[in-house]
């Protein structure tokens, strides 16, 4: 179970997500069979971040949040972050920003409070996205939650979570009529890959790059 969880967290980061989606089935049966509720809440969670990736947010909203219920009622905390971060972009899609904010505020205040800093990129950068597809799109938060990503993942060396900070901000700078500085903040971070040009992220900064170029 332990195995099959971060496989089908690798496939959700590379984009391969029919894959994701069979591995995580065969998760929450075997957690089923096996009697093992921590396996069975991290399953359900990790399902709802498949469906806020995939555009199926009413049921990422009921999955996660029955997956975060259930792994609170026997103490752990483990992935919280990240499970309200996806929370909250499900939320956003169904425009239901007070939600939203509130599982962004939640997620930041986790990162600190459990020291779960694998994750703290991704989470800023979720929540600069949250900012542009509020009701009163705001710019300025959302780039300063960009920055903020950017930051952390230079500080982690995390070139992927780089990658998808840099991308997020340089869309919001290409919307802004700024795209030679959009171009040159990403490409340096797309030409330190050498490799995985098949996964979805770089087929992304690929196209991104091209269009600003």
């Amino acid at each position: 179970m332990y195995a099959l969880t971060f496989a089908v967290h690798n496939h959700i980061y590379w984009g391969n997500y029919a894959t994701a989606n069979s591995l995580v089935n065969e998760l929450i049966g075997l957690a089923e069979e096996t009697g093992a509720p921590y396996w069975k809440a991290t399953a359900t969670g990790t399902q709802g971040w498949l469906f806020t990736m995939t555009g199926k947010a009413s049921d990422a909203v009921r999955a996660i949040s029955s997956a975060l219920a259930s792994i609170r009622s026997i103490g752990a905390t483990l992935y919280e972050p990240m499970s309200l971060s996806m929370l909250a972009m499900a939320h956003a899609e169904l425009c239901q920003f007070e939600d939203a904010w509130f599982c962004v505020d939640e997620a930041i205040e986790r990162v600190e409070t459990s020291n779960e800093k694998w994750c703290e990129s991704e989470v800023h950068r979720f929540a600069g996205e949250i900012a542009l597809r509020s009701v009163a799109p705001d710019p300025r938060k959302a780039e300063a939650y960009f920055d903020r990503a950017l930051a952390v993942a230079r500080t982690q060396k995390a070139k992927s979570w780089e990658l998808r900070a840099a991308m997020s901000m340089a869309r919001l700078w290409r919307d802004q009529g700024k795209p030679q500085q959009a171009h040159e903040l990403l490409a340096p971070i797309f030409g330190w890959f050498t490799e995985g040009f098949d996964t979805l992220d770089l087929k992304q900064a690929r196209a991104l790059l091209e269009g600003l170029a």
